[in-house]
């Protein structure tokens, strides 16, 4: 039995819009939908998406294909450029907003134009929204906004969310922890570096990391897709976070590789420039309470089982 049939009910149908949907996030959420019986389409740049059907747009230029949203009941958004991938420059900071903030705007713009409703607006967010370091406090949906780089992102991108909410549609946003998925994402880099003999904790490696198992977190999505109660922000992490030396020894030690002496706070930041290192350097104690008195189950509550169910 698939982990998504556990969850399944009878009945459930509709067509679901996703953006960014050749991510690991969208790859996955897409298999589960449509082991649920939803019928699944892109908005994608390109229409090369294998049997998915795909709609065009162009964020850039503000162009859309109509039909997208004409198809739609569901709309989940999940588009945005990777945060870690470049040195943080003017111009790539820009890009990092716009393709959240922008996209987001068009699709909320072409609902208004066309007149045209939906069962649920559904978009990703970050826990970034608190800020790269919270330490050990328990962080909760009403706790107060960062004041970094990423902060100021998930700011900007939940505002264009809840756009969707002011025409009158249930909107949810997930404000989403550290994604574990074999397919890539931070977890792959971790592998990629352990596998190589240079595996290492970073700085202190006492910071928090507030991960949640691809599979939870995508089926977080269908609880909001279904969940007519649904509505506003809720935390996206697992129960039960761990700290940056506990995930790299559990890496380590599921990958057979030993594990070398912490990098340093200020090599990294030489590495990587002070604000991208601060991502790796802060932690996060994410409280999933709200998400829980939903209903929704976690099915991966601790690392070691999340881990070997990913890598082995």
């Amino acid at each position: 039995m698939s982990y998504s049939s556990l969850f399944k009910l009878t009945g459930m149908e509709g067509k679901v819009l996703i953006t960014g949907g050749t991510g690991i996030v969208g790859t996955r959420l897409t298999e589960i939908l449509k082991e649920r019986g939803y019928e699944v389409a892109y908005l994608s740049r390109s229409t090369q998406n294998g049997d998915i059907k795909t709609f065009v747009w162009d964020i850039k230029t503000g162009a859309i294909d109509d039909n997208a949203i004409k198809f739609a009941d569901y709309i989940v958004h999940l588009a945005g450029s990777n945060v870690f991938e470049h040195k943080w420059t003017k111009e790539v900071k820009k890009e990092i907003i716009d393709s959240r903030v922008k996209s987001a705007e068009l699709l909320t713009d072409t609902l208004k134009r066309l007149n045209r409703s939906l069962k649920a607006f559904i978009s990703a967010s970050a826990i970034g929204y608190y800020g790269a370091d919270t330490g050990d406090k328990t962080i909760v949906e009403t706790s107060p906004k960062g004041k970094d780089f990423l902060a100021k992102v998930v700011e900007e991108w939940e505002a264009a969310a809840d756009k969707a909410a002011a025409l009158g549609i249930r909107t949810v946003k997930l404000r989403t922890g550290i994604v574990l998925s074999k397919h890539g994402g931070a977890l792959k880099q971790l592998v990629k570096t352990v596998s190589n003999n240079i595996g290492a904790p970073v700085g202190s490696g006492k910071q928090l990391i507030s991960w949640i198992h691809i599979d939870d977190l995508c089926n977080m999505y269908v609880k909001a897709i279904e969940d007519e109660t649904m509505s506003g922000v809720y935390n996206a992490a697992g129960v039960h976070p761990d700290t940056n030396r506990e995930v790299m020894k559990e890496v380590a030690e599921i990958l057979g590789k030993p594990l070398l002496p912490a990098v340093p706070s200020l090599v990294l930041k030489m590495m990587l420039g002070s604000d991208r290192a601060e991502m790796l350097l802060g932690g996060n104690n994410i409280s999933e309470e709200k998400i829980l008195n939903t209903g929704f189950q976690f099915r991966y509550k601790e690392l070691k089982p999340a881990l070997q169910d990913l890598l082995t």
